[in-house]
């Protein structure tokens, strides 16, 4: 047992356990962190947020060079892919993030510990024991003792029934971000935020993508007028989309699979050779010691906590995946603050109502707030202020116009209540719209700033603008 004493101890380096380590150093708490990846920054930085922002940047350079140059007068011959040399950017750009992250933790002196952590109880003096099961020593592990411990564990993929995840065949988004080959055709199990960013990469480097959804429309807790209007730019695009689908099986026979989609009282068979399973991921508690600890989960697998982020157990918490809320690395991460300060005696707090959320397909999806759906069915009194990117001057120099900005603001006092984006961007732009509406701000307080002339954010004032029916350029 190591006679070091922490104040601090986290299981899991991920976006919410590596951020709350780097604040408690900052705090002055001696911290420690077991981590069993080689690398750090969990499933966000190896095989998630990431990698795929990368190879959806290349996937896009290449789409652009194939069918758009051309508009702008710039003639190639046709461009050649070459998927290793992409792969191997995406994998450098991965190195230098979780490189960066392991010089912040020798920066702030933070121990690190390489093995996987889990609850040994607690020691009789008010510490908590952590065991750490490493490669040199996977018979004996190392004991770490604790006054708090953080559980910050992530999530990983869910896995249906009917066909397991078998690496190659049918597979993760983990597997789907290294494809050695383009696929032929790629069917995606899943209408939600991963299979659509997925589906965009290798459908614009060549392959036949079809997604399976089973409810009515793509991106169900989205505002429906944008995740329609999103599912129409992709369609345009070569995607296809089969809706109120229920993948039921599939037969695997070598490096091809014949997948049985319903639709209604009809079945069709779909043959692929790579099938996304994307349906959602699920909190990460194996393993932990959960139960021998005394902690239970809820009914969707996670671990209650209170607004300190502690469980029913005095000095063990949790954040990120683990607890109630959207799987994001942007909430794991300030909750990883928050929790750091409030342990430190600071009334920090995460304001869990306007947590945004980011479609990365090409338009980009953008969202914060409620949706329409979400206002009509509480009976919330709103208008909607919208303006389409195809009226901006830069979205137009950049050949850029599909989408709008929409924004919700409350009938009676003008507060702004929702804003959705579908366009170039997006994700930048939203930033704007978390602000106001966090400190609740109204349309006319967005209308009234200055945007510069020409910007895409443009279109966030003239949505604003519309809320009074007062735009200028629509």
């Amino acid at each position: 047992m190591s006679e070091d004493i922490y104040d601090l101890i986290v299981i899991g380096a991920g976006p919410g356990g590596y951020v709350a380590a780097i604040r408690a150093a900052q705090l002055g708490m001696k911290t420690a962190v077991v981590e069993m990846r080689e690398s750090l920054g969990g499933v966000c930085l190896n095989e998630g947020c990431i990698p795929s922002k990368a190879l959806l940047d290349s996937s896009e350079l290449f789409s652009m060079a194939k069918n758009r140059f051309d508009a702008h007068g710039i003639e190639i011959s046709e461009p050649k892919l070459d998927l290793a040399k992409m792969m191997g950017r995406k994998d450098a750009i991965v190195r230098k993030l979780t490189d960066g992250i392991s010089f912040l933790f020798k920066k702030n002196k933070i121990t690190r510990f390489n093995g996987a952590g889990k609850l040994a109880g607690p020691r009789g003096d008010g510490l908590q024991v952590v065991a750490v099961t490493t490669k040199d020593s996977p018979a004996i592990p190392v004991l770490i003792n604790g006054k708090h411990v953080l559980l910050a564990t992530g999530g990983r993929p869910v896995e249906l029934p009917s066909f397991p995840f078998d690496g190659k065949t049918v597979v993760s988004s983990r597997e789907a971000l290294c494809f050695t080959d383009v696929p032929e055709h790629l069917l995606v199990v899943g209408g939600g935020f991963i299979g659509l960013e997925l589906g965009s990469v290798w459908g614009r480097l060549g392959a036949k993508v079809t997604v399976a959804e089973m409810l009515p429309g793509i991106l169900p807790n989205t505002d429906r007028q944008l995740a329609d209007a999103l599912a129409a730019s992709l369609k345009k695009q070569g995607m296809n989309f089969m809706l109120q689908a229920t993948v039921t099986g599939a037969d695997i026979k070598g490096d091809w699979a014949m997948v049985s989609v319903k639709t209604g009282d009809k079945i069709e068979e779909i043959p692929c050779d790579k099938i996304l399973v994307a349906v959602g991921r699920k909190p990460l508690t194996a393993n932990l010691g959960l139960s021998e600890a005394g902690i239970g989960l809820d009914e969707k697998g996670r671990i209650p906590v209170d607004m300190n982020y502690e469980t029913t157990v005095d000095g063990i918490y949790a954040i990120g995946d683990l607890i109630a809320g959207p799987m994001l690395a942007h909430k794991a991460m300030e909750e990883g603050v928050v929790f750091a300060e409030r342990l430190a005696g600071q009334a920090s707090q995460v304001d869990y109502e306007f947590i945004p959320g980011i479609v990365y397909t090409w338009p980009e999806a953008a969202s914060v707030g409620k949706t329409e759906e979400e206002l009509k069915n509480g009976d919330i009194p709103y208008v909607a202020g919208k303006f389409p990117f195809a009226a901006n001057g830069r979205a137009r120099c950049m050949d850029e116009t599909d989408g709008f900005v929409k924004v919700l603001a409350h009938r009676d006092t003008g507060r702004v209540l929702g804003v959705h984006i579908l366009g170039p961007r997006a994700s930048e732009m939203i930033a704007e719209a978390v602000t106001v509406i966090s400190y609740g701000g109204s349309a006319q307080d967005i209308a009234l700033t200055f945007h510069a002339h020409p910007t895409l954010s443009e279109a966030m004032k003239e949505a604003a603008l519309d809320v009074e029916k007062r735009t200028i350029h629509a």
